[in-house]
């Protein structure tokens, strides 16, 4: 199986699988506890049904949209994923230059193996960082500063990570960063000896953007639950996502508000876009899908917020249901990892090809000329 023969999510999974280590793997498959929100994140989306219209004259239809004072060419762009150098050799860098071929968002990791410096000078796309509060705040200051100094558009802050989440099939495997060598895992990664070359032979791994400011899961093994625990304030409130977004001064959104209360609160501290996400499933198990509660919201701050779906996107039919139910875009994160282990910069911008081709073909059964005609009256609930 090569890149040729992945055509979708469960494509991209398979050949992900071949050539990750299985503690590698299992960190990007995994959810929280029971996984019942992991698998409710794409299952939601089977819960309504798309109406077309016929007879259109769609011909060519206009997939752009404006996000973030950008504007892109496709409503979806990579999620925000920390330490993308354990898929891929190249890393960010790879993610970085595929999402500017596309000319779409890409989104960088406070947890990043390349620093904010290097990506911003390889690739000239829109581009998007992902803010965590540490209790060092020091350390999100530099990041917020940083980050404009290289030219990022946006910056988004993740809201719903105060402590890191049950994923037990971490706990299994034994992950941490960087990995290490366990009796359970040692047979996976015999079994993949280029992945093990290219780790052991390639850049120190660490967490670029913080290593000055911490030694924490940079210098020694150390897991993520254990990095997130130590390192993330978990006494973060509201106070502090206004202090932030004042002091990036520009386009804001909040990563992980789920409910119409919180949106709301996100205009008046001055966000200008909401993310709606669970984490991918990898936080509180048993909360709604994102997809579950975009129409509320957009009933509700449609007008004042731009409004992104992120989490359980798996098809071009997604993307056109969440922005009928109200977003103005999505991002996704699993299956552009996946693809990424897949294939490195290639495997992303087949990812990317698939889902724009996906996107555009849909449209024209749908009977749409542009992303403004997916509205409500185009699709219906099941009750």
């Amino acid at each position: 199986m090569n890149l040729k023969d992945c055509h979708n999510f469960s494509d991209f999974r398979k050949l992900a699988k071949k050539k990750l280590p299985s503690p590698i793997f299992h960190y990007i498959d995994g959810g929280a506890d029971d996984e019942s929100t992991l698998r409710r994140n794409t299952d939601s989306f089977n819960d309504c049904d798309l109406v077309p219209n016929i007879l259109a004259s769609v011909g060519k239809p206009d997939l752009s949209t404006t996000l973030f004072g950008r504007k892109i060419d496709m409503p979806i762009f990579l999620s925000p994923a920390a330490m993308q150098r354990l898929y891929h050799p190249d890393g960010d860098q790879a993610s970085a230059r595929a999402a500017e071929k596309f000319n779409t968002f890409y989104s960088m990791s406070s947890m990043g193996n390349n620093t904010i410096e290097e990506v911003s000078n390889i690739s000239s796309g829109p581009k998007l960082f992902q803010l965590y509060v540490h209790k060092d705040r020091s350390i999100s200051d530099d990041l917020i500063d940083r980050s404009r100094r290289s030219g990022f558009d946006a910056m988004c802050l993740t809201v719903d990570t105060l402590v890191a989440g049950n994923r037990e099939k971490d706990h299994r495997t034994g992950f941490t960063t960087p990995p290490k060598l366990t009796l359970q895992s040692l047979m996976s990664f015999a079994m993949r000896p280029k992945w093990v070359f290219n780790y052991l032979t390639g850049k120190k791994f660490e967490l670029s953007n913080v290593k000055k400011k911490t030694d924490k899961g940079t210098n020694i093994a150390k897991s993520v639950i254990e990095y997130i625990n130590e390192q993330y304030d978990p006494a973060m409130g509201w106070k502090d996502a206004e202090y932030c977004a004042k002091k990036w001064n520009g386009p804001f959104a909040l990563k992980g508000v789920m409910s119409v209360e919180d949106a709301k609160k996100a205009i008046d501290i001055g966000c200008t876009a909401i993310m709606i996400s669970n984490h991918g499933g990898r936080q509180l198990d048993g909360s709604r899908s994102p997809f579950d509660q975009v129409k509320a919201i957009s009933d509700a701050v449609g007008d004042k917020l731009e409004i992104i779906l992120d989490g359980g996107v798996r098809r071009g039919t997604h993307v056109l249901k969440a922005l009928a139910a109200g977003a103005t875009a999505c991002s996704f994160g699993k299956m552009f990892l996946f693809s990424l282990a897949a294939g490195g910069q290639q495997g992303v911008e087949h990812l990317l090809q698939n889902m724009h081709d996906e996107i555009n073909r849909n449209m024209v059964l749908m009977g749409c000329k542009n992303l403004k005609e997916l509205n409500s009256s185009k699709l219906i609930y099941r009750k």
